[in-house]
């Protein structure tokens, strides 16, 4: 009996995806809604992780992590997508922000201390770690000119016409670090090895399961954001700590899951490249995309986010790129990472509302 269990865990949980859906009906306490659509994100997450190794396992570690951190942030953008059309444009900045602290300092400092605990040293293609850390210094510089700009005095069309013009390039930028990641340099994220077994997945299935498993995250999310504002309240959270903390740990579940499993398999190419990468992404791709939608749906959205937010992403950009430098990591590094990314989560909770 204990055996089958450990085998179908996951399966086992999915029974919160409807659970959540049942209670939401049933107009129950949002707290409850808000815990059971958490619990229904994890085992799906769990299936986005399998399937996902299972492809850069034939794909190659580079394809791989793009599409972990694709279907990763397929949910945050889903909620950031339904916050923003009823006018939360705060709690959709926060979340962004969140979002590129959480990969880089929470799931890539899990994963090298679970990796490193396992296998002492570890080694990664630092040329390739530091690509990711160039692109996201251009994320902090993307963030910070039109704080800087709000700071002497811009108005808001300008600010908003500002974000635009940035957006796009932002939105070019990521579109050229996809053809080096995957076509002119693909050699610097190949992550090593390949693989000498079968994957447990053939490529079709785990392609129709990240599809299928990103639904689901999809469906869950939208619970999430009915639910997570009234249940912060009820713990006495800020909504910029909902958005930076809660929103980007439950959105980025599916990273967590992945980059941390092939860590501890010493596969910490894919692992950066998960974590770094999907950082990447929600700065370059996924806060373009909210400022082009929020400007067509007439929810205008800029990029001035506030100080302490760009201090956070200034302070995670600049450790993350120190780690990544020489090329190879330990646990200690790990460590370092979440005590950073602690002290952060301490001060967001402790802001004035």
């Amino acid at each position: 009996m204990l055996s089958f269990l450990r085998r179908n865990i996951l399966n086992l949980q999915l029974v919160f995806l409807p659970l959540a859906f049942l209670l939401e009906w049933m107009h129950a306490n949002p707290v409850f809604v808000f815990l059971t659509s958490c619990l229904a994100i994890i085992p799906l997450a769990g299936w986005m992780g399998k399937s996902t190794e299972a492809l850069a396992s034939t794909l190659g570690a580079g394809p791989g992590a793009l599409l972990n951190a694709t279907f990763g942030n397929a949910a945050e953008l889903i909620i950031a997508f339904i916050a923003l059309t009823n006018g939360y444009t705060e709690v959709v900045k926060a979340s962004i922000t969140g979002s590129i602290i959480g990969n880089i300092l929470l799931v890539l400092g899990f994963s090298l201390l679970a990796g490193g605990w396992r296998h002492h040293h570890q080694r990664f293609n630092a040329t390739a770690a530091g690509m990711g850390a160039t692109l996201l210094v251009l994320s902090a510089i993307g963030l910070l000119v039109p704080a800087a700009f709000h700071w002497l005095g811009g108005t808001a069309a300008q600010e908003i016409e500002l974000s635009l013009e940035i957006s796009v390039i932002l939105f070019l930028a990521y579109i050229g670090s996809l053809v080096f990641t995957l076509r002119t340099h693909t050699e610097l994220f190949s992550g090593g090895e390949v693989e000498s077994h079968a994957p447990s997945l053939s490529r079709s299935r785990a392609i129709g399961i990240l599809v299928l498993a990103t639904v689901g995250v999809a469906l869950a999310s939208e619970l999430l954001v009915a639910a997570v504002e009234p249940t912060a309240k009820a713990f006495g959270m800020t909504d910029v700590f909902i958005g930076v903390i809660l929103l980007a740990i439950i959105g980025n579940a599916a990273e967590h899951s992945t980059a941390i499993v092939v860590a501890m398999k010493n596969k910490v190419d894919l692992s950066l490249n998960i974590a770094i990468g999907s950082s990447v992404q929600v700065a370059l791709f996924v806060a373009p995309v909210l400022v082009f939608i929020g400007a067509l749906i007439g929810q205008p959205m800029d990029l001035v986010f506030t100080t302490f937010e760009v201090v956070a992403v200034i302070a995670s950009v600049a450790t993350v790129t120190i780690v990544a430098i020489d090329g190879e990591s330990n646990w200690m590094e790990g460590v370092l990472l979440l005590a950073v990314y602690a002290i952060l989560a301490l001060a967001f909770f402790h802001l004035p509302g």
